[in-house]
């Protein structure tokens, strides 16, 4: 008897979301404990009053300095790179030309006899777009 999962739908269908999201928090809570951990040394090593807002300005000035850097131009070589591949650029077709030969090749060698009728088959049910 086959048992049902106790895990809901909606967070198995994201579940890659849900754990990039929760790196994603536990590292930026990190990154600001261990600023604010910094913040106050440095503080009080200059004898300077700890003003929470003198951090807060530094801490978003770091952040958004790191994804500058960092996270915008891998956002955007992923989504570039996918925007290409999806909307057809030649480099994305390339593959598939590529692909599909050495496919018709390997069906070829296995079945000579009924391979051309299979390959007449397939083309009529999935038509090249």
């Amino acid at each position: 008897m086959a048992t049902q999962s106790t895990t809901p739908n909606w967070l198995k269908r994201k579940a890659y979301f849900w754990v990039t999201f929760i790196l994603f928090a536990v590292s930026v809570a990190a990154h600001w404990y261990f600023g604010w951990k910094d913040f106050v040394s440095e503080q009080m090593a200059h004898q300077q009053p700890i003003v929470v807002g003198d951090y807060v300005n530094q801490m978003m000035r770091e952040t958004f300095e790191n994804w500058q850097s960092e996270f915008l131009q891998l956002i955007w070589q992923v989504v570039g790179l996918s925007l290409l591949w999806y909307c057809g650029s030649p480099q994305s077709k390339e593959g598939d030309d590529r692909r599909e030969k050495k496919l018709d090749y390997i069906i070829r060698r296995l079945d000579p006899e009924h391979a051309e009728s299979l390959l007449a088959e397939w083309e009529r049910e999935y038509p090249c777009k």
